[in-house]
């Protein structure tokens, strides 16, 4: 059965494609009034995924629940989503208003009750300048806008994005997912919503669901995604630059270290979750937000001397490539800092603020 909590629950949904399983008995429950992400890189199954709950792909076994009601095999217009996709698909001889009241009319509603939906939305969304203008008179944000507008009249529980944004300039993208986050934080809708931009899923979502080849590798709150994912894909995915990985040995004397070269990182402070072995091959990984230079080294535990290969000023801080054990190794610095390439200097880090993960498996241990 569903949970009576959630606003959208799948169980054991299955979908091929012919001979060519997409996804395999998939289970995810979406509680109400949340903001979840569905995240992952081109042919994950995540717009897969979407069109399923949309009722845009028939599945082939399973069931999908929406408020409490079975809408497996209903139509699209019959589940009470509303959705925004990643082309505005407006109607360019129309106004926006026109744009905006299309749906509507089409379900028969007042001549009243539509223009009270549209006037809501346009207020919610700023868009009420525009209503007289066509799409061709309107930037790209603009028309973003007036698509989500078009989800947002029917006034439903539940919205579906699908990549809405990706079709924007860097500056419009940033713009936009603040006014969705607004969006949702003033309706308090369930909104489920698709991204390959790890960005815009750390900074929307109220959960993630990492997805791999058509299954959900880790559901969880964004902070947890970041510091304690279930594995090396999960590590290595999210994060900007990603994470730094060694590899080495793990060695559970007395005290346990992870060894590679002739160093030796000290575990105590690792929070091992005592699940998998202590011993053998392994691999560190590290985030370079998380490296320390300077006075800081002071505070930790352990550190080494790399030689600075390549920088890259961001502005605010910059990124120094180098090299431990051979492998490339990445670290951030203040904006201002003076080091140059040939440089030598001494890093460190905290062992608590690292992950370990099994060589075979990829699994944090």
């Amino acid at each position: 059965m569903n949970n009576m909590n959630s606003s959208i629950s799948i169980q054991n949904l299955d979908l091929a494609f012919g001979s060519v399983e997409v996804i395999n008995d998939l289970n995810l429950e979406v509680h109400d009034g949340e903001f979840l992400v569905l995240l992952g890189s081109s042919g994950c199954g995540k717009s897969t995924l979407l069109n399923c709950i949309a009722g845009l792909l028939d599945i082939n076994d399973g069931q999908i629940h929406i408020k409490g009601k079975n809408v497996t095999w209903e139509e699209p217009k019959d589940r009470g989503i509303g959705m925004v996709f990643q082309s505005y698909a407006l109607y360019p001889q129309m106004t926006v208003k026109g744009n905006l009241s299309f749906g509507l009319k089409n379900a028969k509603f007042s001549k009243k009750e539509i223009e009270s939906r549209i006037a809501h939305a346009a207020n919610v969304l700023q868009i009420e300048p525009l209503l007289k203008r066509k799409p061709a008179h309107l930037s790209g944000g603009q028309r973003q806008r007036v698509a989500i507008g078009r989800a947002l009249v029917r006034d439903v529980d539940v919205f579906l994005f699908d990549e809405p944004l990706s079709n924007l300039d860097a500056k419009l993208r940033a713009d936009l997912r603040v006014e969705i986050k607004r969006l949702h934080k003033r309706l308090q809708n369930t909104m489920v919503y698709v991204t390959h931009d790890q960005v815009e899923a750390m900074t929307l979502a109220s959960r993630i669901a990492i997805m791999r080849a058509g299954a959900i590798v880790q559901l969880d709150e964004p902070h947890n995604i970041y510091n304690k994912p279930l594995n090396r894909f999960v590590a290595e995915f999210i994060g900007s630059p990603s994470m730094n990985f060694i590899e080495g040995n793990l060695t559970d004397g007395e005290t346990p270290h992870f060894a590679f070269d002739n160093l030796q990182v000290p575990l105590q402070a690792y929070p091992f979750d005592g699940k998998g072995r202590m011993s053998g091959p392994a691999t560190l990984g590290i985030r370079p937000e998380h490296i320390v230079t300077g006075a800081a080294l002071t505070e930790v535990p352990w550190s080494t001397t790399v030689e600075v290969d390549v920088i890259e000023p961001m502005g605010s801080d910059t990124l120094i490539w180098s090299k431990i054990s051979d492998q490339d190794f990445r670290f951030r610095v203040d904006g201002q800092s003076t080091l140059r390439a040939g440089d030598s200097v001494e890093i460190g880090f905290d062992p608590a603020k690292i992950c370990v993960f099994d060589a075979e498996s990829d699994l944090r241990l």
